[in-house]
């Protein structure tokens, strides 16, 4: 292979000038906008938007209306404020989906469910969240409902203490909120009880979220690493209360939900007791 010549150099540059002056200004406003939407309110709304943007309101709304067409954006017609629309979520999960993690993951996953019974979830945290990417659901009647797309706070859900535990403390402080806010009687809201919990799922390698984010829901959740020992994702399953029995949560559900993610983790390169990173 020849080497390159100045010629060949100066063409290179040349063309990395060019594409700067090709952006859309329209098209990056619109851009800078969806993205908005990464923060912690869901909705926003034009004059919000116009703060956060440094933009004339009628551009705006200028841009909302035609993201609400394509259906990246859609109005609540309560508060008549703006939220991300399905497109938005359609086009996370089609960028998901290429991932190889789930890739690896699903077939572990359908098997987990094949001998619990319940219902798995793989996520990831992003910022200050936990986000489902996928779910492989039980054959059951009743069932927990699927929150593929949505994002959860951390602190109260299994998957996402699974993840966090093994953080140093000042990661963890990082990832949660000022304020542990409470979705039911068992949400663990003092944070020097959550660190407490979060050493004893350090100690065990898994975590429980018993009824914390829903009442009559118990999720068990465990870390999935990769060749470089780094936590990567977690995995979960999540359970009604009332088919979940003691014995079932220790002697089935919490076993083979650890096996699943050694299983999961191992295929990603993770070599299994090797000491993990913080």
């Amino acid at each position: 292979m020849r080497a390159k010549s100045k010629m060949d150099i100066k063409d290179t540059i040349h063309k990395k000038k060019d594409k700067a002056s090709y952006i859309i200004k329209t098209v990056l406003n619109s851009l800078e906008l969806l993205e908005a939407f990464k923060g912690e309110k869901p909705e926003l709304g034009v004059s919000e938007l116009s703060k956060i943007l440094k933009l004339h309101k009628n551009k705006i709304f200028r841009l909302l209306a035609t993201l609400e067409h394509m259906g990246y954006i859609e109005q609540d017609p309560f508060t008549e404020n703006y939220r991300l629309g399905l497109k938005s979520l359609e086009l996370g999960q089609s960028f998901i989906h290429h991932l190889r993690l789930l890739s690896i993951a699903k077939p572990v996953l359908r098997e987990l469910v094949d001998k619990i019974k319940e219902s798995a979830y793989v996520g990831v945290i992003r910022e200050k969240n936990v986000i489902y990417l996928d779910i492989v659901e039980a054959d059951q009647v009743l069932k927990v409902a699927s929150r593929v797309g949505n994002m959860l706070p951390i602190y109260a859900t299994a998957i996402g203490k699974s993840q966090i535990a093994f953080e140093s403390k000042d990661s963890i402080e990082k990832l949660l909120p000022d304020k542990l806010n409470a979705f039911t009687k068992n949400t663990i809201t003092d944070k020097e009880n959550l660190f407490k919990e979060l050493e004893k799922i350090k100690k065990q390698g898994y975590a429980i979220d018993n009824e914390e984010l829903d009442e009559g829901i118990i999720c068990v959740g465990a870390p999935l690493r990769d060749y470089t020992t780094h936590i990567i994702g977690g995995i979960s399953i999540s359970a009604p209360v009332i088919r979940t029995s003691p014995e079932k949560l220790k002697n089935l559900i919490i076993p083979l939900t650890i096996e699943a993610s050694n299983t999961i983790s191992g295929k990603l390169g993770y070599e299994i007791g090797k000491k993990y990173s913080e």
